[in-house]
C-alpha cells in the first residue's frame, strides 16, 4: 500500500510546500491551504502525486483537478496486479492509467476524446517515461475506437455523470454522461465491453454518492448479466462508488 512516511495515505501542507514552496501564498495564519482557490488545489495536487506516487503531473488550466489519492483508492477495489487493462477517458492529466502502471504493475491502454486533454494527457505519460498506450477516440467509447479483437482484463472509467451542463466546475465532456440522472455514458459503456473483455473479466465505474444514477446503471448491468459490487469508500470528505460488474 502506498503510504507517506507518517504511515498515513496523504500528505502533510508542509511536505506538500517543500516540493511547491510556491504553495505558501496560498496558506493562512494557521498554515491552512485554501482549497477553495484551483491554483492551489492543482500544486498540493501535483505535490501529492510526486510524493506518493513519483509521478509528474501537469494539468489542464480548465480541466477538473484530479485528486490522486480518490483515484488511488477507487484502482485499489478491483487491481490486483499485472492486469491488461482500458481506461476508457483517461482525462488530460492521465492520472489513472500512470498509477495502474506504476503502482499495480498494469499493461495500460488509454483513450480520450477532447483534443487538448489528449495533447495533455500524452504530455504526462511522456515525462514520466512511461508506456501507456494513448488512443485518441473519435465519439465512440470502445467500438470503433480500439482495435476489434483485442481483450482487457479490466476496463475502467470515471465516466460524466450529470445530467445537464455543470456551472463552470467541468468541461461539458468531463461532466456531462446524459439520460436522466447521467447514466447514458456509463449504460453504453457496459453495453459494448463485454466484446472487449477476457473470460472473467470486469468493468469498474468510479462513481459519486448518487443512488438514482448508481441504481439506474446497476439495473443495465443486471440485464446485460453481469455480476455487480459496489463498494463505498471515503475520499477525503466525500463518499465514492466503486461499481464493479464482472462477467
Amino acid at each position: 500500500m502506498v503510504l507517506w512516511k507518517d504511515g498515513k495515505l496523504g500528505l502533510p501542507i508542509g511536505e506538500a510546500v517543500k516540493l511547491f514552496p510556491e504553495l505558501g501564498e496560498y496558506l493562512d495564519e494557521h498554515g491552512r491551504l485554501d482549497f477553495s482557490n484551483r491554483r492551489a488545489r492543482i500544486l498540493y495536487n501535483r505535490a501529492v502525486a510526486k510524493a506518493l506516487f513519483g509521478l509528474e503531473i501537469e494539468y489542464h488550466p480548465r480541466g477538473l483537478v484530479t485528486t490522486p489519492v480518490s483515484r488511488y483508492l477507487f484502482l485499489k477495489t478491483f487491481l490486483r496486479g499485472g492486469e491488461r487493462v482500458l481506461e476508457v477517458g483517461t482525462g488530460h492529466t492521465a492520472l489513472m492509467a500512470l498509477i495502474a502502471e506504476r503502482i499495480f504493475g498494469c499493461n495500460v491502454t488509454a483513450t480520450e476524446l477532447d483534443k487538448e486533454f489528449f495533447e495533455y494527457a500524452r504530455r504526462n505519460i511522456e515525462r514520466n517515461n512511461s508506456k501507456v498506450r494513448l488512443i485518441r477516440s473519435n465519439g465512440g467509447l470502445i467500438r470503433g475506437v480500439v482495435p476489434e479483437g483485442e481483450r482487457f482484463d479490466v476496463i475502467f472509467s470515471a465516466p460524466p455523470y450529470y445530467e445537464a451542463p455543470t456551472k463552470g466546475v467541468l468541461t461539458e465532456r468531463e461532466g456531462v454522461g446524459g439520460g436522466k440522472y447521467g447514466e447514458e455514458f456509463s449504460v453504453r459503456l457496459i453495453g459494448e465491453a463485454p466484446a472487449y473483455l477476457n473470460p472473467q473479466g470486469k468493468v469498474a465505474l468510479f462513481l459519486p454518492d448518487k443512488d438514482p444514477l448508481i441504481n439506474a446503471i446497476t439495473k443495465r448491468g443486471e440485464e446485460l448479466g453481469y455480476s455487480i459490487r459496489d463498494l463505498r469508500f471515503k475520499a477525503g470528505t466525500r463518499w465514492r462508488h466503486s461499481l464493479i460488474l464482472k462477467l
